[in-house]
Formats: structure tokens, sequence, C-alpha cells
């Protein structure tokens, strides 16, 4: 492995694959390989983004020498053997979201990383942008006030195929692990570990979540309301509230976006603006390249916290009694 830059692997060819792709490049992180189960995508992949190696399958992706921290990029059941397959070829991960199906997935990724020496990472990539730094910055300083709830939802209209990924069970679909993760992780961000969870869901006729609500409760009083649906859109915002202010997230709160304090008054005190290069997804990866350099792991999202958060997701599926096969 390399002493200098780390090398980036890309393993999966889908949409969020490429998008993660040009953010890297246009940061100017070295992107050096993908791995796709065919050697006719992972060729068209390389050929699309100009990477100078493609791997027709995941295991010869990994076990190429040159690569130090591979990209997790395939469907929601395939991040836990995908990622276990790097870190045992003594790869760094960053895995996509949800982290895994479950918190035992998650936990065996985590042992397996903290074993091998190696740096796991939720690409939960909300939580490295700059918008959150001011926000968490803003919440620090007292200007809301004791916290007393987060509102947040995650809606979309997303394909109607029963076969395609968001609808199907077999690849991990529903709108709780593709989409409320965002809120859910959200909440854990603000407000830390809830000590209670009540789910409410309706279903699709795949078996998956159709819509789902979600209150978290917590042991000094605060509570956070937090809303996911795949078949319709939403205005998907967020809201942090205070005693003494609320900070409200324009759409989408959890991609680059502006933002506004209110004071109690009604009087808007401040407001942010964010003014970034590409989707944004370059923050997770300067964060992982920064956690190889000097090893531990991240604060805004400890690998400790990616495993409990997927244990507040199995406690929503136990309640509205969502299974994967």
């Amino acid at each position: 492995m390399t002493t200098s830059s780390p090398v980036w692997g890309i393993l999966g060819t889908g949409g969020i694959a490429a998008a993660m792709t040009r953010d890297l490049q246009l940061d100017g992180h070295t992107v050096a390989a993908v791995g796709s189960r065919t050697a006719g995508s992972a060729a068209r992949f390389a050929a699309a983004h100009a990477i100078p190696r493609s791997h027709g399958s995941y295991e010869e992706l990994v076990a190429d020498p040159q690569v130090d921290i591979v990209y997790i990029a395939t469907p929601h059941p395939q991040h836990a053997p995908n990622a276990l397959l790097a870190l045992a070829a003594g790869k760094h991960v960053l895995v996509e979201k949800p982290f895994t199906m479950d918190q035992q997935e998650a936990q065996r990724i985590a042992d397996a990383a903290r074993a091998g020496g190696l740096v796991a990472l939720e690409a939960m990539w909300t939580r490295w942008l700059p918008h959150m730094d001011r926000l968490h910055e803003i919440i620090s300083d007292g200007t809301l006030g004791e916290l007393r709830s987060v509102v947040a939802h995650h809606s979309q209209r997303t394909s109607p195929d029963p076969e395609g990924r968001m609808l199907n069970r077999a690849l991990g679909g529903g709108a709780l692990l593709d989409l409320g993760i965002y809120p859910v992780s959200f909440a854990w961000d603000v407000l830390g570990a809830p000590n209670r969870v009540l789910a409410l869901s309706t279903p699709t006729e795949t078996g998956v979540d159709r819509q789902t609500s979600i209150l978290l409760g917590y042991e000094n009083g605060t509570q956070a309301a937090l809303t996911t649906e795949l078949d319709a859109a939403g205005d998907n915002s967020a809201t942090v509230i205070g005693t003494d202010a609320r900070i409200e997230l324009a759409a989408t709160f959890f991609a680059p976006t502006s933002f506004r304090v209110v004071d109690a008054k009604g009087t808007v005190i401040e407001t942010y603006e964010s003014n970034i290069s590409g989707r944004g997804m370059q923050y997770q990866a300067r964060a992982i390249e920064r956690l190889v350099a000097a090893g531990g792991e991240d604060s805004r999202l400890p690998l400790s916290q990616s495993v409990a958060i997927m244990g507040t997701l199995d406690t929503i599926r136990d309640q509205i009694g969502l299974t994967y096969p």
C-alpha cells in the first residue's frame, strides 16, 4: 500500500459510485481502479471516468496492490460482505449507507477493521458538509438555548418498479434503510443516542415499508420526530428547536443547503448559504483520508456510532415488522 496520499478503488458501478468518483476527482483524490461483477461493466465505468484500471470481480479489485481505500457502492445487502472482503485484503473501507442491513453485520465490520488496524467509515456524507460544521458551532455556543426537539423529513417519489431497488426486499428496499437513514442519523448527530424508539409504518405490496414515522425519546426529555416515504416527494427539510432559537434547514437538509437561525420572537439572527464545488461527497473522502494518515476514529461519526445507529434501525424494523430474506 502507498505511503503518500491514499489511492482509491471503487467497488460497484451504479449511480452513487459515479457521483462519488466525480467528486473524488474534482477534489484531487486519486482513483486508480474500479471493480464490478463483470469485466464489461468495470471497463465501461473506467472509460467514462478516466480510471486507469478496471477489474472484472470484486476480489480482483481488493487485491489490487495500488489501492488503499475501497469505496463500497453496492446494494445494501452486499455492503457487509463487500466491506469484509476488502478489510480481509488489508484495505480501508468507506461504506455507503445504510452501513449494513443490521447491527450484527455492522459489528462484524467494526471488529474486522479494529483487528486489522484498518479504517472503516460509514459514507454518511452529511456529517462532514460545511453547513453541518456551522450548525454544530451554533448549538455549541448556546445560541439555541436548551435543545428541545429535532424534526426531519426525507420523502421521495421513487421508481414504482416492483423489481427495482427501492421496492425489492432482496435488494434491501423500502423507505427506512434507503431514505429514513438520513433523518435518523441526523437526530443522532444532534441529540445523541435515544433511550426510547416508537415507529409506525405502512407497507408496500412487495413487503417493504412505503412510509414510516419515527419518534425518538431521550433521557433529558428531548425528542425527535422523523418521517420517510418512497412514493411521494416531500420538502426534505429539518429543524433543530431550542428554548431560545431554532435552526431551519432548507431542502435538502442532508445535502449542501442553506439554513437560517430564528430566535424565539421570530427574528432571523443568522443565515447560512452553502457554496461548494461538486455534490459534496468529497468531504467524507477527506475525513477517511485523515483517519488513514492519523489513525483512530472520526469524532463526527465514530465507528461505534454507526453500529449503534444500525441498532436503532433494527428496533424500528422490529416494531414495524420489516424483515429481509
